[in-house]
């Protein structure tokens, strides 16, 4: 039996965890940085990627598994891999309707042939590694950068804090084997 979460309570627990999972401020007498976001608007955005997975999940014309989204101050930042134009234009319409969504970047690619079972599998090989390798870098804050791979061509989307983390991103996925090109869909938090 098929179970569906009910979109209050995925955007509950979404909330819940990102109050769990790095949005807290750093002290005062550490003297870091201020961040770059509040966490109010920390769970803001995390409401507004839930609401937005689950407006995707409840769509029956777009392959909503296939696409990934991240949001930054309203921003939504929709990556990955679909059939064709029509279904990045009904998924955007989709996002447009979503309270809260100030606006859209569209980073998606379009898949082209068909994929075999084995090309699923290497590049679900090639995915596991390059998020291993973005995990092991101190430098990269790997959590906020999204990674799908199709046919060995690896694209790398999210918002980072800057430049620099986006340029050591793209050196480590293209050092993994099995990884013949990197798309870099990445933003620079603003």
């Amino acid at each position: 039996m098929k179970t569906r979460l009910n979109p209050i309570l995925a955007i509950a627990l979404v909330s819940a965890l990102a109050l769990l999972v790095g949005c807290s401020k750093p002290s005062e007498s550490t003297g870091a940085a201020a961040p770059s976001t509040s966490i109010g608007s920390d769970i803001d955005d995390s409401v507004i990627t839930a609401s937005v997975k689950t407006a995707l999940l409840g769509d029956p014309d777009i392959r909503s598994f296939d696409l990934k989204v991240d949001t930054h101050k309203g921003l939504v930042q929709l990556s990955g891999f679909v059939d064709n134009a029509a279904q990045v234009e009904r998924a955007i319409a989709v996002v447009r309707a979503v309270s809260g969504v100030k606006d859209i970047e569209n980073k998606v690619s379009f898949k082209g042939a068909e994929t075999t079972v084995g090309n699923k599998v290497d590049d679900s090989v090639v995915t596991t590694r390059v998020k291993a390798a973005l995990l092991a870098d101190a430098s990269v804050q790997s959590l906020d950068i999204a990674v799908v791979t199709r046919k060995g061509e690896v694209q790398l989307s999210g918002f980072v804090d800057n430049q620099g983390q986006a340029t050591r991103a793209i050196e480590i996925a293209r050092a993994i084997p099995g990884v013949s090109q990197v798309i870099n869909d990445m933003s620079v938090k603003k």
